[in-house]
């Protein structure tokens, strides 16, 4: 019988006692750096031990460790996927200049940068909606600041990714397969820098500092998952919008990044998370999938999870369908069949009509049907399980009819 293999875009629900220990964790002097205690690893690893068999008994094949590891400190999080690597890198600090402040970078034709988070495109279009709190875009408070870039990048989290490791392998059964979140370059990189002389520099000193992490993942045997919101994210956050041509000659600079950060790792143990961001806002500046797609496919991965069920992107199967003879033979897809952005609970039938659309263009046995995003620090706990329980089901009946 055919099985549909199922996992999640990375992030879960954390517990409230989760939350309230990372809430209470104190800093180090660099102001950024959360400190730990034996006491906050034991509840860790508890944690992942539970939210692992809370995955299994809804139907997940491929867990994860919900990103327990990755410090959230309020219920609403977006950024947890991208603040923990600040505490696994040497040459940060905090300054005046960070993500979200930086003066506003006007691009021209053939030279484009990315401007602050607060120049994005869409947040212009509908300004008013993102300045009402009441909105339901906003997207919670981070558990620590963005740091500047102000010296050489080198890693340094040997002890925190190895922690990780081990929570997850201690809380899978024999012959479960799981995965490890990490940052990409290209996203890491989106943080200020004081130090390096060009993008470039910058984006190849954090490739060479997270190929570290992704080996650790790897040679424990785990899949490791690299987020990289930044591919197709970008495009809305470069003002005045660009070429095509230009956006992904920008963009394939990343994917040489990602190339060159796994370079000799287990192919088949890497996979790629695409999206456009998870922030609950109209999305109405998201570049085209059909724009990008065959940039994306150059990168030496054995899976690639992208959304593809929010309805800014649903619709987007069909490129998936007129570009599969340029998809890779050995390439799986990890299309999201629930998605992150509604509190709408997905019917099982309509999951399972989602996974049967890819199943038809590359074969069942090529694909992991997941979540569009992480659910963590998006949606409540409540439903988060509920769309995993959707999920697992509408996985049997895919694999009843493909």
């Amino acid at each position: 019988m055919t099985t549909i293999q199922t996992t999640t875009a990375g992030s879960l629900p954390r517990t409230a006692q989760l939350i309230e220990a990372n809430a209470a964790r104190t800093f180090e002097d660099d102001g950024f750096t959360l400190k730990s205690t034996p006491e906050y690893e034991e509840l860790v690893t508890a944690a992942v031990a539970d939210v692992v068999a809370r995955q299994r008994e809804v139907g997940i094949t491929q867990p994860g460790d919900g990103e327990f590891g990755k410090a959230m400190s309020n219920p609403i999080d977006y950024g947890a996927w991208w603040g923990y690597s600040f505490q696994r890198v040497s040459g940060l600090e905090l300054t005046d200049n960070s993500f979200f402040t930086f003066e506003r970078v006007e691009s021209t034709p053939g030279n484009i940068k990315i401007t602050s988070f607060l120049d994005r495109r869409d947040r212009e279009t509908f300004a008013d909606a993102y300045a009402d709190p009441e909105s339901g875009i906003g997207t919670g408070k981070n558990a620590t600041a963005f740091p500047t870039n102000t010296g050489d990048i080198v890693y340094t989290g040997q002890d925190k990714v190895a922690a990780d490791v081990r929570h997850l392998t201690d809380a899978l059964e024999p012959g479960e397969k799981g995965f490890i979140t990490a940052i990409a370059p290209g996203s890491a990189a989106r943080i200020t820098t004081s130090h390096y002389a060009s993008e470039e520099e910058h984006i190849h000193a954090w490739a060479g500092a997270l190929r570290e992490e992704y080996k650790a993942i790897t040679d424990a045997g785990l899949i490791v998952q690299l987020d990289d919101p930044s591919l197709a994210e970008n495009w809305d956050q470069i003002q005045p919008e660009p070429s095509v041509a230009d956006y992904n000659a920008f963009t394939q600079i990343r994917i040489d990044a990602i190339n060159e950060a796994i370079k000799g790792l287990p192919k088949e143990q890497v996979r790629l998370h695409l999206c456009w961001g998870s922030w609950h806002g109209p999305h109405s500046t998201d570049i085209e999938l059909k724009h990008i797609l065959k940039t994306i496919l150059g990168a030496n991965v054995g899976q690639i999870s992208f959304e593809a069920a929010n309805v800014r992107h649903e619709h987007e199967w069909t490129v998936w369908e007129e570009n599969k003879h340029v998809i890779p033979d050995d390439l799986i897809l990890v299309p999201g069949v629930v998605s992150h952005s509604t509190n709408l609970v997905e019917h099982p039938e309509l999951v399972a009509q989602r996974i049967e659309r890819f199943a038809k263009i590359v074969g069942p046995d090529r694909v992991t049907a997941a979540t569009d995003c992480g659910l963590g620090g998006r949606v409540h706990e409540q439903i988060a399980w509920a769309k995993l329980a959707a999920l697992g089901e509408g996985a049997r009946i895919a694999a009843t009819r493909v």
